[in-house]
């Protein structure tokens, strides 16, 4: 099959006040941009140029975003390379810069300004998200399995943007000025978003790649509270699909696992309290888009076990309920569904319960298989996947997922004889470790990313134990999660949603349309929190300081306390309105990608 053309690797930025160029390492391509009318253009030959022209080595170009101030260019000034994966460099992002077409915003009013400032703040935010990824030749947006279908069907000379699996690529909206002209297609670099871990690992005096890639999807894409449920197109929030690969002597394997929120309409909107209760939406639609989901699912994937971990008990009760009859009413015989209460099973530290999950799937398990490829030559292909959940689809799925690929990746090495028939996975003391740390890794990347905080139950994927350290580490994450959860994941929000073109931004706002940045002030929003803080310090100015008259005294403590806890149970009660919540999309339990 015939290749596509290499994307360039090390490019060089000149910006003069008109134009930006952009210089390929190898001679023949320069990029024009122009700044003033905003046309990209390919020339021969470089210009003469101003003495005073910026010159900036650069990795890559993201894309173009327009805000109110006009395009901005969005490019790459650092990267750090992650290991290499079947012969090709895989890279990730460290660095970017947001470059402003035009120079002035007189243009722009007061008001627009301010919210101008605020795309850019968003859009520099997006990208400073760790789990950027992307390789000049490789595509990591398919599975082994897809990239040989894609060369079966003669489709790798395709350029690598156009031939990208659209669900994993985060910069498809930005790319959209590259990618309606063709001749830009050097300049046009997919990039991922999640995880990636490339490990050199030796076992019995042989040496193998354990690769793993976590691809989170561009659609209905967003915060942990803010995001929840499936859309009326069928694509389930937090949804991720990770692929263990294992490549020794022209050998390799690959195992392909997914997960994603309960595929309902539901939503557990933050309002202070520390674990909201979420709420399901029961609109005609419900069993459409739940059919839609696995139908897409078992298009792409085949056979589906969904692996529902979430509590038969309390706030969880009513939406598994909700998820069981939805997936029995589909009636499809390629869905399996199963119900582990993972709180329940493993409460008290008893981890070791997770084996009657993982015999009840050994069978499905076997039936998958792997996809599995010697030089061309295809030996087995995966026939389906485990389709796991958990509320947040982070701690308990994730520990789950890397049972089963442990249990995989010690099949796969007995078929290509590293291992031996008789030897156990756990025996082989530096592959356990690389193996645990890279899917404790995988959690708090995709954590991170989803939550704000790394991941729960780590400690029992890194160390094969849960310890009280460990829970005193969940203790602090909670918190912390809490914390984003209620006051920082409305921006964060927004901010996917302004880089996947959720929201666009119109040029009117700030003019012709009011604001959507400065929705309109509530002063108890503003007041209450004031008041809350000078009664607390009231009331510890009142503890502390000596009285001379005691009953005085006491009265004026209690008045405090009282001022203070109205407060907070007025603060609690409306608790909606003190979060922050995302501003750029109206209808967040309904989101989806335009």
């Amino acid at each position: 099959a015939k290749m596509a053309a290499r994307l360039h690797e090390d490019l060089m930025l000149y910006s003069t006040d008109e134009k930006f160029f952009v210089v390929a390492s190898q001679p023949g391509e320069v990029l024009e941009i122009d700044r003033m009318n905003f046309d990209l253009k390919l020339i021969n030959v470089m210009p003469t140029l101003p003495p005073n022209t910026r010159k900036t080595p650069i990795c890559a170009i993201i894309g173009i975003i327009h805000l109110l101030a006009g395009p901005y260019l969005l490019i790459m000034t650092e990267k750090q390379k992650v290991g290499r994966l079947d012969g090709h460099d895989i890279w990730e992002m460290k660095k970017s810069d947001v470059l402003p077409f035009v120079k002035t915003t007189i243009h722009l009013n007061d008001s627009q300004v301010r919210d101008n400032k605020e795309y850019v703040a968003l859009v520099q935010h997006m990208l400073s998200t760790p789990g950027f990824y992307f390789s000049y030749t490789y595509d990591l947006t398919h599975t082994q399995q897809r990239i040989h279908y894609l060369a079966e069907n003669n489709n790798l000379h395709s350029p690598l943007h156009e031939r990208a699996d659209d669900r994993f690529v985060w910069n498809q909206h930005v790319l959209r000025d590259f990618a309606v002209q063709p001749e830009l297609r050097r300049f046009t670099l997919p990039i991922l978003h999640g995880f990636v871990s490339i490990n050199e690992v030796n076992v019995n005096r042989q040496q193998f790649t354990l690769g793993l890639i976590s691809r989170r999807s561009t659609f209905r894409a967003g915060t942990r509270y803010y995001c929840r449920g499936v859309d009326q197109d069928g694509h389930a929030a937090n949804y991720v699909e990770t692929e263990q690969i294992v490549i020794h002597n022209g050998q390799k394997a690959s195992f392909v696992q997914t997960r994603g929120s309960i595929p309902l309409f539901w939503s557990q909107k933050p309002c202070l309290i520390y674990k909201p209760t979420p709420s399901i939406n029961n609109t005609p639609g419900t069993s459409k888009a739940v059919q839609r989901h696995f139908d897409e699912q078992v298009t792409i994937y085949g056979r589906q076990v969904v692996v529902n971990l979430i509590d038969r008990k309390g706030k969880e009760l009513k939406i598994g309920a909700s998820f069981a009859k939805e997936v029995s009413n589909i009636n499809n015989p390629l869905i399996r569904y199963i119900h582990f209460d993972f709180h329940k099973e493993c409460s008290k530290m008893r981890w070791h319960r997770l084996s009657i999950l993982l015999n009840e799937l050994q069978q499905d398990q076997d039936s998958f298989r792997f996809f599995s490829q010697s030089s061309k030559e295809v030996l087995s292909q995966q026939t389906g996947v485990f389709r796991t959940n958990c509320m947040d689809c982070l701690d308990r799925s994730n520990v789950v997922q890397s049972l089963l690929a442990q249990r995989m990746l010690e099949q796969q090495l007995k078929k290509m004889n590293i291992l031996t028939s008789f030897e156990k996975f756990e025996d082989k003391v530096s592959l356990v470790k690389t193996f645990k740390n890279v899917w404790a890794d995988n959690a708090d990347f995709c954590s991170l990313q989803y939550a704000g905080t790394g991941a729960l139950k780590t400690d029992f994927t890194r160390t094969g134990k849960r310890t009280r350290m460990g829970a005193l580490k969940d203790g602090v994450n909670s918190l912390t999660r809490y914390y984003f959860n209620n006051f920082v994941d409305g921006f964060r929000q927004d901010a996917v949603d302004l880089f996947l073109g959720v929201h666009v931004v119109s040029r009117d706002e700030g003019t012709a349309i009011p604001s959507i940045l400065q929705p309109p002030r509530n002063i108890r929003t503003t007041v209450l929190p004031l008041i809350l803080i000078f009664g607390l310090a009231m009331f510890f100015l009142s503890l502390f300081i000596p009285a001379s008259d005691g009953t005085y005294h006491v009265s004026y403590i209690l008045f405090w306390a009282v001022a203070v806890g109205f407060t907070l149970f007025y603060i609690f009660r409306h608790g909606t309105e003190f979060v922050n919540s995302p501003r750029l999309s109206s209808d967040a339990s309904l989101r989806k990608n335009s």
